[in-house]
């Protein structure tokens, strides 16, 4: 249960049935294949779940009955001041897909929700994965890459810090929405399955949430069409090639200021420490203000996140923070993921979410996964 104190932070996936990926790789080949090419404090491994089965897993039941909580896992952070985070290097940026070249900025007077965005679904690794009490779901972004292959979430949702293992069932639905067909809801651009995860080693040594983020490579896209059969779920699929040429990616930056306006991305289900619901994950949903240094949370090892006011609860874990986002394009730079809900002045409400600090560590992971080439599924 919650920890009642003045201030509170608490990691968003721990509050609900927020996913991540797979255990062990799909071979010992391809699993030391991944990690050859990864720098040495860069995790790199391929996804224990094949492909196919990944996507087979996720019947429309399945997707929607994973909304419950998981186990509560809270943290105090004493004082009000917050921690700095200083760029340990020159800033950088890399473009969103299809501003590559300068173009004019066109402007539109409202907020248009980002075509990147979506949910990731997995189950915990080892778990019976019939047991929905092993079903997950998370938040998440497509990012510009190479290959055009590349999801932004944070390491919370890749990887289980309980079972030192990487998630089983990994898939990555962007522009998720509860409509009443998979086909042409849930699923309007395709479900994408997961190939390699790539994350920072001091989280996944020493569970460090400084180190909160994960960049996922991906294999090509297939929309499908289910149909019950018999009281079994049956589905036919069809390829529809790369996540980025589908709805884009956003850019990638680091080694910013701590005070900057974003707009924050996700799914967000889970209550507020007092119980209240306001959300129900169905939905995409939205932040927008000034960022500012966090204080830390000793519990999580964390000291350099920086963190905007936002009431956003767990699911949306793993979405983005979005710097200079044009609502025209739908697209701008990522700067940050939804880590960690805060509730800063007591009230037993969530008042912040928080980010680890982007900086030149963060760049080494993304540009390892940047440069991965996945294609179809197998």
């Amino acid at each position: 249960m919650y920890s009642r104190a003045r201030r509170i932070a608490i990691p968003l996936a721990g509050l609900v049935a927020v996913g991540l990926a797979t255990s062990t790789a799909t071979s010992a080949a391809t699993s030391a294949a991944a990690d050859a090419s990864a720098p040495p404090d860069v995790v790199s491994k391929d996804a224990a779940t094949p492909a196919q089965e990944a996507v087979q897993f996720w019947t429309p039941d399945r997707i929607k009955l994973t909304t419950d909580h998981d186990t509560d896992v809270a943290a105090r952070s004493r004082g009000v001041k917050g921690v700095n985070s200083a760029p340990d290097g020159p800033p950088g940026s890399v473009p969103p897909i299809g501003e590559e070249k300068k173009t004019k900025a066109v402007k539109s007077r409202q907020v248009n929700l980002p075509n990147t965005v979506g949910r990731v679904f997995f189950t915990l690794p080892g778990a019976d994965p019939r047991d929905s009490r092993s079903w997950r779901y998370c938040s998440a972004t497509s990012v510009q890459g190479r290959y055009r292959n590349l999801v932004a979430t944070t390491a919370h949702c890749v990887y289980d810090v309980k079972t030192n293992r990487f998630y089983d069932h990994w898939i990555f639905i962007p522009s998720y929405w509860d409509g009443d067909n998979v086909w042409e809801g849930k699923a309007p651009y395709g479900i994408y399955a997961a190939k390699t995860f790539n994350a920072h080693d001091d989280f996944v040594v020493k569970e460090d949430y400084d180190y909160d983020y994960a960049f996922v490579n991906v294999y090509n896209g297939v929309k499908v069409q289910w149909q019950k059969v018999d009281g079994t779920w049956k589905l036919t699929r069809k390829n529809v090639g790369r996540l980025g040429d589908n709805v884009g990616g956003q850019g990638f930056t680091w080694n910013r200021s701590t005070k900057v306006n974003v707009f924050s991305f996700g799914y967000p289900t889970g209550e507020h420490p007092d119980g209240d619901r306001p959300y129900t994950g169905r939905t995409m949903k939205w932040c927008y203000g000034r960022t500012a240094p966090m204080p830390e949370a000793p519990k999580y090892n964390l000291q350099e996140h920086f963190g905007v006011k936002c009431g956003f609860t767990a699911g949306a874990s793993g979405g983005p923070f979005l710097y200079n986002y044009k609502s025209a394009s739908r697209t701008g730079y990522l700067i940050g993921v939804n880590s960690v809900a805060w509730d800063t002045d007591g009230n037993d409400r969530y008042d912040h979410i928080s980010s680890p600090y982007f900086n030149t560590d963060t760049y080494k992971v993304y540009k390892t996964a940047a440069n991965r080439w996945t294609g179809n599924m197998p």
